[in-house]
This record gives structure tokens, sequence and C-alpha cells, in this order.
């Protein structure tokens, strides 16, 4: 693994770095995180996750994000999608439960959340009307919740500014850089995406993973982590929703959210450092990277027994 130091990274992100703030994650701190897996568990030990992922034609989003999920120790995995979905889900990822929506072709139902461990929304969703009335609806009744936020549902939160307050203290969101200016509510410079990084999340008090070259993981108190994990061969339709089933799994598995976000973006990056040893960055696609998650897991829970 390629340890960048502190010199590349600022060089990367083209702005000063306050380094009393800020760390970047270890190989051995990462294995001092892991939960242990009880010899006596059952599936309900590992949580019980739900994605609501994927419109008609989308449903791809959902089958990585929920793959990755169930790569990563989640012990059940429900996805909540519309009917067209459902048997594209069922016959590509028969370990997930199926929660269908009422609406054929976009979400527009929110179920009952009561007996998730764990919630993430977002992948391959889309932005209809009736999907950001669906989204609204899900901000308010999980008002106390933290939920895991990513891609068309940030979409929608930007264009309706006034569901950022709803977003539950302690959530994670995901955002690349022009999702982050849409919630930002303006455009900016990518030298600038810390310091609005640091001002959504001091605000909202929710945690940022600003997904990129040496992702940075913001903290409700202004701090930052950056991530040595990854290279460019990620940067390919589908990645970050293989990163949001891996967040996901470790909220269910009673993971902090802190702890969950240094652990998720460093296996994902591992993961796919692996699978760019093995296929070149080029030819990377997001289906490799989960494909070389249990080697990752393996790599690092076994570095962990030394």
């Amino acid at each position: 693994m390629n340890i960048p130091d502190s010199t590349t990274i600022e060089r990367l992100y083209a702005t000063p770095i306050d380094w009393t703030q800020s760390h970047i994650t270890t190989l051995a701190e990462i294995t001092q995180l892991l939960h242990p897996r009880p010899t006596n568990a059952h599936k309900g030990t590992f949580g019980h996750v739900l994605l609501i992922a994927g419109k008609r034609d989308m449903a791809g989003a959902a089958i990585l994000a929920g793959r990755a999920c169930l790569r990563s120790g989640a012990g059940l995995v429900s996805i909540h999608t519309p009917s067209y979905n459902v048997p594209i889900i069922q016959c590509s990822l028969p370990e997930a439960i199926i929660s269908e929506d009422n609406a054929t072709h976009c979400f527009t139902q929110v179920p009952s959340t009561e007996q998730f461990d764990a919630i993430a929304i977002g992948p391959g969703i889309g932005t209809s009307d009736a999907t950001v009335q669906a989204v609204a609806q899900l901000l308010s009744n999980d008002s106390n919740r933290p939920l895991i936020i990513d891609a068309d549902a940030l979409n929608i939160i930007g264009a309706n500014r006034e569901l950022l307050g709803q977003i539950p203290s302690g959530s994670i969101i995901t955002p690349h850089f022009r999702e982050l200016q849409r919630l930002a509510g303006h455009e900016f410079h990518l030298s600038e995406r810390l310091h609005e990084a640091h001002k959504l999340a001091t605000t909202l008090d929710i945690y940022i993973i600003v997904k990129g070259a040496y992702t940075a993981i913001v903290q409700p108190n202004g701090q930052t982590i950056f991530n040595p994990t990854g290279n460019a061969g990620m940067a390919t339709a589908g990645s970050g929703d293989v990163l949001t089933g891996i967040l996901t799994a470790l909220i269910a598995q009673g993971y902090t959210a802190l702890d969950a976000c240094k652990t998720a973006v460093f296996i994902h990056g591992m993961a796919g450092d692996m699978a760019a040893l093995k296929k070149g960055q080029t030819s990377l696609i997001a289906s490799d990277i989960i494909e070389h998650l249990p080697l990752a897991w393996k790599t690092v829970i076994e570095q962990n027994s030394h």
C-alpha cells in the first residue's frame, strides 16, 4: 500500500491543511476498530439493513450496494425498490430480502423502518417528483435516527435545500465534488471542497465523506481524516454504491459513525487496490471492487490476529 504523506495530500487538495486537526488513517488503526464475530452468533447478531435503492433501469445500483453490504458482514439486507426491479434483484442477489414499493418505476413509499438497524437511501433512486416527496417523508419520519445518504438522495436534498436541515444529526453523507456543490448551494473551486464540507458538517452535525483521491472524512467537530487506500481505476460507475453498502453494513453491526466511515473507506479502497493489481486500473469496474472485498476483509482481520 502506497501511503501518502501530508505534502502529497495538501498538493492534491490544493489547500493548506491543519494537521493538528487532521490525520491519515493507518492499517494498524483500522485493525483495532474491527468488531469480533462471536462463535455463537446468528444473522440477527450482525444487524438488519434497509437499502432504499434503484428506479426502473437502475436496478444495478441496488444490486451493487446490496452485494457490498452482504460482503461486509451484515446479517440481513432488505432492499426497498419499485416493482419493476424485483425479479432482476431476486435473480441477481438471492440473499437479499425484497421490500416492494407500490409504484412500478420509482421510490414513492417509505416502508416501516422500526425493525432495521441501519438505513441507507440514494443509489439509483432518481429525482422524480414522487421520489422527492418520499425522501422528504423519510427524513421527517426518521428525524432522530441517523441515515446513510448518497447519490440521488443527495441531489434531491441539494435541489430542495429546505431538506438540508431535516438530515438527522449523526448521519453520514457521501458526496462527490458536484454533489457537494449542490448541497452547498453554489459553485466553488475544487480547492475549496474541504472548507465547504467543514461548514456543512459542523452546521448540520453530520459526517461527510468527500469522495475522491485520498477521500476525506469530515467530522461534525471539524476534524478531518484522510484515507490512504484506493486508485484512479475506482472512478467508475457504481463505485459509490459499493461504498454505501459497506458503510451501511458496519452501522448495522454496531460500529459508531466515525469508525464505520474510517473502516468502510479504507476497505473500499483496499479492495479497489487489490482489483487494480489483478485487472489494471483502466478495466476496473465496481463489481471488481466487490469481488475483492472478501480478500480485503480477510487481510485486515488476519493482520489484527498477528
